[in-house]
């Protein structure tokens, strides 16, 4: 991985100097505050339901009204906002032409790829840190289970890294980030929709669909549930699609 740093301080600075970064953050922290505020709200009117009735009183928790239901929206809002994070990743230098004098300096193409990608994991961060002040808010007001809370944000962040390795793949095929971004949203929903055909694909190609799913192993991480299998499921596909994003960028340098 020779080189990365050097790659990832040049990434770095492409969407913190452009107005990239900047607008994609402060879309997401808006859109995370506006469900906040609805989840929030919809808890204050249950709240004012369960004055006469005790059971109902009983069920009613933060976790489960307010956080849970947040980070499955914003899990949805990712799919959109993912593809505009990786699509100029190798697109945009592929088309200037920039990418030829990269791939001259002493660098791996591993260095080139993860450099990249670490860039845009680290603008994912801010994203999800951004939230965090919904989080503090909570514990002001009330005792949320804190451990819920953390598996949920880390599906979610794990989450995100999939899609994004799955982008910088994409990007690395197309000079055009337009499809770089379309083919990536594509590519991403159908993830997440994977697990829809299990019930009429058969019970045995039903099993294989539901472990290949996104969304089934994001919903354990949502109930709570922190699974080794769901962690390494992430993870691997993360590392899968990077290895695809190396094998791209050392056919394009043979190419070249």
């Amino acid at each position: 991985m020779r080189g990365f740093y050097a790659v990832f301080r040049k990434e770095m600075g492409s969407f913190f100097v452009s107005p990239i970064a900047y607008v994609v953050i402060a879309s997401f922290l808006f859109i995370s505050g506006f469900f906040f505020w609805a989840n929030i709200s919809f808890m204050s009117i249950l709240s004012l339901q369960a004055t006469g009735n005790p059971m109902l009183a009983e069920r009613i928790n933060l976790t489960d009204v307010v956080v849970r239901p947040l980070v499955q929206n914003l899990a949805i809002v990712l799919l959109f906002v993912m593809p505009l994070l990786t699509m100029r990743l190798f697109s945009e230098e592929k088309k200037s032409g920039a990418i030829e004098l990269l791939l001259t300096y002493p660098i791996t193409d591993t260095g080139v790829t993860v450099g990249k990608f670490l860039a845009a994991a680290f603008v994912l961060l801010v994203m999800l840190l951004g939230t965090g002040a919904s989080v503090l808010l909570l514990t002001a007001i009330g005792k949320p289970d804190m451990g819920t809370v953390l598996t949920c944000y880390l599906g979610l962040f794990l989450m995100g890294m999939a899609f994004m390795a799955l982008g910088t793949f994409i990007s690395s095929l197309t000079e055009n980030q337009i499809i770089s971004a379309v083919v990536t949203f594509g590519a991403a929903l159908l993830c997440w929709i994977l697990s829809w055909t299990s019930t009429v694909a058969g019970k045995t190609a039903g099993a294989i669909i539901k472990e290949l799913s996104i969304l089934e192993h994001l919903d354990s991480f949502n109930r709570g549930v922190l699974s080794l299998s769901d962690v390494s499921f992430f993870v691997l596909f993360t590392a899968f699609f990077l290895f695809l994003t190396v094998r791209s960028v050392e056919a394009h340098r043979w190419r070249g």
